[in-house]
């Protein structure tokens, strides 16, 4: 027999849920987390594109492709307009991977704290 769950740690696992389904990240106003850079390779992205690190795109996991949104980092202030063309990150907290380009323009390398913004579809 399983035991019920009660007290806090119940309401806070419940409301998250809820809170995940009735939200989803294309219907939020903004998502906040970690970015990261991503090589391609020579392959090709998601939708079948051919990867390209001076392009302004990224990789999402759950963005409809063609979706254009502002990423913000917060450090620094810096925010560059991308479109999604593939998915990931695959690594528990980051939010998106941007290509060397759009993270050249945010002035990072490696790992950053960013807010992500939809604005649109491309």
């Amino acid at each position: 027999m399983t035991k019920p769950i009660v007290g806090a740690a119940a309401v806070v696992l419940l409301s998250s849920t809820v809170m995940a389904y009735a939200n989803p990240p294309e219907r939020q106003a903004h998502q906040s987390g970690i970015a990261s850079i991503y090589f391609y390779g020579s392959g090709r992205t998601a939708t079948g594109e051919r990867a390209n690190p001076h392009g302004l795109t990224a990789a999402h996991r759950t963005l409809p492709f063609g979706t254009m949104v502002r990423v913000s980092h917060r450090h620094n202030g810096r925010s560059v307009v991308v479109r999604i063309n593939d998915r990931g990150p695959f690594i528990r907290g980051r939010i998106i991977d941007l290509t060397p380009a759009g993270a050249r323009v945010l002035g990072f390398s490696g790992l950053a704290p960013v807010t992500v913004q939809v604005i649109g579809r491309g």
